[in-house]
């Protein structure tokens, strides 16, 4: 029998020797015992509960498999979604990308009922955030990938989240319709950064949500030349970008966009310039 601070202690040493995060291990036993960090600390002197399942899942982690797809959830924004091999597991910084699009819709809106729309939802966690952080705001989360919209469905229904999903390739399915706000965490990684990837993401993580063409910057060209067909006037962007792309993002807004568009690089809490505001006058 293993006590809960022997079963962390195994793990974090096999997760390190096998060249995996040991924070990992603290992480999937928070999730195993549906604990909280404290609580975690508080019960490290109890008997470990399956000891064994919990071992093999470490083990499985350990070989390759996100630590997320064992046990099909990931906290964002302060709520769980589930996740699968057909979606993004939803990244911390991508946080920051909701933060940014809250604030700056208050300061810009007011009280206004807003309508936005989420490009390349995946497990719809950007769209359910703003669903229901924005109480006024009607929201759309498009997908070109029916599993993973059938994620996103599941988790707005688990949450309670007012969004409508449209199946589509980016901007199409919106055409005819405008929109306050737009955002997107579109696939930004060239096919040269791809095959480099950690097999944790590479091998788990669908191909489709991660690369954006030979150079990475395919779906914002994209995005910059349609964007103005759905955008309302006053308006506002917000993109996720990849580490050195924010500028160059920002300039496919403003040659699309001309004078009617004010662009901001934004930087994520670790200094890096990760996301782009656009405003629209």
């Amino acid at each position: 029998m293993k006590t809960v601070f022997e079963a962390l202690t195994w793990a974090s040493s096999f997760l390190e020797d096998h060249g995996r995060e040991a924070s990992s291990a603290e992480w999937l036993l928070k999730q195993e015992l549906n604990v909280s960090r404290t609580e975690l600390l508080l019960r490290m002197r109890e008997e470990m509960p399956d000891f064994e399942g919990f071992a093999q899942k470490i083990r499985v982690h350990a070989s390759g498999v996100p630590i997320q797809h064992l046990v099909e959830r990931e906290e964002f924004y302060g709520r769980t979604f589930r996740v699968n091999k057909h979606v993004l597991v939803p990244r911390p910084e991508t946080e920051e990308l909701v933060e940014g699009i809250v604030s700056r819709g208050q300061a810009l809106f007011g009280e206004k009922s807003l309508s936005i729309a989420d490009i390349g939802t995946g497990s719809g966690a950007i769209a359910i955030s703003l669903a229901l952080e924005l109480d006024r705001a009607s929201v759309t989360a498009v997908d070109i990938s029916e599993e993973a919209l059938t994620v996103a469905k599941e988790n707005a229904k688990i949450l309670k989240a007012p969004v409508s999903f449209l199946h589509g390739d980016l901007v199409d399915p919106l055409k005819g319709k405008q929109f306050d706000i737009v955002v997107s965490n579109p696939p930004y990684i060239s096919q040269e950064e791809y095959e480099e990837l950690d097999s944790l993401v590479k091998d788990h993580e669908p191909i489709l949500a991660l690369v954006g063409g030979e150079d990475g910057y395919d779906l914002y060209r994209r995005l910059a030349k349609d964007l103005p067909d759905v955008m309302a006037s006053p308006g506002l962007i917000g993109f996720e970008v990849g580490e050195k792309q924010a500028r160059t993002v920002a300039e496919m807004l403003r040659v699309s966009f001309g004078d009617r568009i004010e662009v901001d690089v934004v930087n994520d809490i670790s200094g890096k310039e990760r996301m782009v505001f656009g405003t629209i006058k």
